[in-house]
């Protein structure tokens, strides 16, 4: 972790203690309308003695595709529900992104190996939020889930456990996760990228997911720095540029998008021997929702009851992202 002064605004933090895990679940104003089912039924299905779970909130203005999103509230709204999930015990802390200056390039010349402007990325993605997440919990493991994601875990088998003997026992694994998607009777999982099943027991992938991931903290570090990933400047000659001269043009200039953090941590993956890993077993398997309509908020209690129980339409097998059509009944 990044060592900050004693009087920085940055959230206090545990002492490290070897072999723990902690938790970490980033929310914004966009996930009000889903946040008081998906975030139990996470804390509920891990089944974990997390070292702490930490509730990161989003406070910076509203960019990208987020600004579209149905059911935005106040950032007052927010706050409140996290208070209530802190009450509840639910988690053991709730620590706001702190966009000081100081900070921000600290925390960007460890990931990046310089400072960058953007604080998020074109489709309005907190990257830095991330990296300020990561560097203000403690243990030797982090887990993350995405606030809106679902997952089934059979009883008797825990996922995390999994992940973390994977982890010590595969160097070269950086990254653990479940199944994507309920399990799949056929040569593989429908996956957009390219994967092979290793006989260790996982599917290997070079290419990194920010939705959920199990990191061993230390490991995860060898990959820093990572490259700057910029979107398209709509400008041939200036897409021709090395990533380099283009961070340091946007920079100068205030200008440019940056592009998914993910995409940054697989150019660094590609690079080396290092692998993300899809726990194999069907035992515990998870769902990423792009719906966010009415009918599908006004379903969701009824769509993570069955998730918990391991129940799923089969036309879901093996589809990362939930298929609404055959959850919600037709009006």
């Amino acid at each position: 972790m990044v060592d900050f002064s004693a009087d920085s605004p940055l959230p206090s933090q545990p002492p490290e203690v070897t072999s723990t895990c902690s938790l970490s679940i980033m929310v914004a104003r966009t996930d009000l309308p889903f946040l008081r089912h998906t975030l139990p039924h996470l804390i509920r299905s891990c089944r974990f003695n997390f070292l702490e779970k930490v509730l990161f909130i989003d406070t910076a203005p509203l960019s990208g595709e987020k600004v579209l999103r149905p059911g935005i509230g106040t950032l007052e709204d927010l706050r409140q529900c996290c208070q209530e999930f802190l009450k509840q015990q639910l988690v053991d802390r709730v620590a706001e992104i702190v966009y000081d200056p100081a900070i921000k390039t600290t925390i960007y010349r460890k990931h990046f190996a310089r400072p960058v402007h953007p604080t998020h990325n074109y489709k309005g993605y907190p990257i830095f939020g991330t990296l300020f997440s990561l560097e203000a919990t403690a243990g030797d493991y982090l887990l993350h889930f995405d606030s809106d994601m679902m997952f089934h875990q059979d009883p008797g088998y825990n996922w995390i456990e999994a992940g973390i003997q994977l982890l010590q026992s595969c160097p070269e694994v950086v990254a653990v996760r479940p199944l994507g998607g309920p399990p799949f009777e056929g040569i593989r999982q429908h996956q957009t990228q390219p994967d092979h099943l290793d006989p260790r027991g996982f599917y290997a992938f070079k290419f990194f997911s920010s939705r959920v991931y199990l990191i061993d903290r230390r490991r995860f570090e060898q990959l820093l720095p990572l490259p700057v990933v910029w979107r398209s400047f709509n400008n041939p000659l200036l897409d021709l540029l090395p990533s380099e001269l283009k961070t340091l043009l946007a920079y100068g200039a205030r200008r440019g998008c940056l592009d998914s953090w993910e995409l940054m941590v697989s150019r660094r993956l590609e690079q080396g021997p290092w692998l993300r890993a899809n726990l194999a077993s069907p035992q515990a398997w998870t769902l990423h929702p792009k719906a966010r309509d009415a009918a599908f908020i006004q379903a969701l209690p009824q769509i993570i009851q069955r998730i918990e129980a391991g129940d799923y339409p089969p036309e879901q097998a093996g589809y990362y992202d939930l298929k609404p059509e055959y959850w919600i009944p037709s009006p």
